[in-house]
């Protein structure tokens, strides 16, 4: 299993967090992209390290991405490719858990 996926969105999510209050003054997604990103950094940290949780807070951070995405979906791209990366990246930690439950 790898971290990359949950790092990536971690980064992307922080930076994109940080860019909409700069460009807007939107408090919502400054406290909801570096909220979502840090859960998913903590989350590939974990991953990485081979510690506990780590792929159910990657999958916990999809689920909250997706679902406070949805709603926007139709008022641009950048929802819409919210929702697409949410729904790749908790198809990738989904399955990895169900593989090693499965395993178990």
């Amino acid at each position: 299993m790898s971290a990359y996926p949950a790092l990536t969105m971690g980064a992307l999510c922080a930076f994109g967090g940080i860019t909409g209050f700069m460009r807007t003054r939107s408090i919502p997604s400054l406290v909801a992209g570096v909220g979502v990103g840090a859960a998913y950094l903590w989350a590939g940290d974990r991953i990485r390290k081979g510690q506990p949780n780590g792929i159910e807070g990657a999958l916990g951070a999809s689920a909250v991405l997706l679902i406070s995405s949805i709603p926007r979906i139709t008022k641009g791209p950048v929802p819409l490719m919210l929702a697409v990366t949410a729904t790749m990246s908790g198809a990738y930690y989904g399955n990895t858990l169900y593989a090693m439950r499965k395993e178990d």
